[in-house]
C-alpha cells in the first residue's frame, strides 16, 4: 500500500504541473499553527505538529511519517492523505471536496466532516474512530489493529470492513451497503 499510496501522490503532483498556470501552487509547510487563513496546498513534514483553527486549503493537506494534525473547521478543496502519521484528528465540521485517506498510521478521529469522496483507512496502528460524517463515497476499513468504532455516518456508498483486528464497532451507519466486518454497523 506504501508503494500504492507514493504512486498516487506522484501522479497527483504531475497532473497539478500539468495543468498548473504560469505561477505554481505554493505549499505551505506547516509545524505549528495556521488559523482563519486561505492557502494552497498544505504539507505537514515527517515528525512534525500541525494545528488547522477554521483554514482554508485551496488544495490538498499532505501529513508525513511521525506527523500529527489536528484540524478544527477547516475547508479543504482536495483531498487528505497521511501515510505513516502519528495521529490526526479532523472536527468541527470540516469539509473535503475530495477523499480523506489515512494509510500505515497511528490514531485516528474524524468527527462531523463532509466528505465528497471516500474516507479510507489502511493498515493503521491505533485507534480509529468515525462519527457523524457525511460522505459522498463509501467508507472502508482494511486491516487496522488499533479497533476502529463507527457510529452515525452517512455515506452515499458502501461501508466495507475487511481484516481488522478487533472488528469494527458502532452503529446508527447508513450505507448503500454495510459489507463484511461492517455488516451489522
Amino acid at each position: 500500500m506504501h508503494t500504492r499510496l507514493n504512486t498516487r501522490l506522484a501522479l497527483f503532483a504531475l497532473a497539478a504541473a500539468a495543468f498548473a498556470a504560469p505561477a505554481a501552487a505554493e505549499e505551505t509547510i506547516c509545524t505549528g499553527r495556521i488559523g482563519a487563513v486561505s492557502l494552497d496546498n498544505i504539507f505537514v513534514p515527517d515528525g512534525a505538529a500541525c494545528v488547522l483553527d477554521r483554514t482554508r486549503a485551496k488544495g490538498s493537506i499532505v501529513v508525513g511519517t511521525g506527523a500529527t494534525l489536528q484540524a478544527s473547521s477547516v475547508s479543504v478543496n482536495g483531498n487528505l492523505q497521511a501515510e505513516g502519521a502519528a495521529a490526526v484528528t479532523v472536527a468541527g465540521y470540516s469539509t473535503f471536496g475530495g477523499s480523506v485517506q489515512l494509510v500505515q498510521g497511528g490514531s485516528v478521529s474524524i468527527t462531523r466532516a463532509r466528505i465528497n469522496g471516500d474516507l479510507q483507512f489502511e493498515s493503521n496502528q491505533g485507534a480509529i474512530s468515525a462519527s457523524a460524517n457525511t460522505i459522498g463515497g463509501s467508507l472502508q476499513a482494511f486491516q487496522n489493529i488499533g479497533g476502529a468504532v463507527f457510529v452515525n455516518n452517512r455515506m452515499k456508498g458502501n461501508m466495507q470492513c475487511k481484516e481488522n483486528v478487533p472488528a469494527p464497532t458502532g452503529r446508527g451507519n447508513v450505507a448503500a451497503s454495510k459489507e463484511d466486518q461492517c455488516a451489522r454497523l
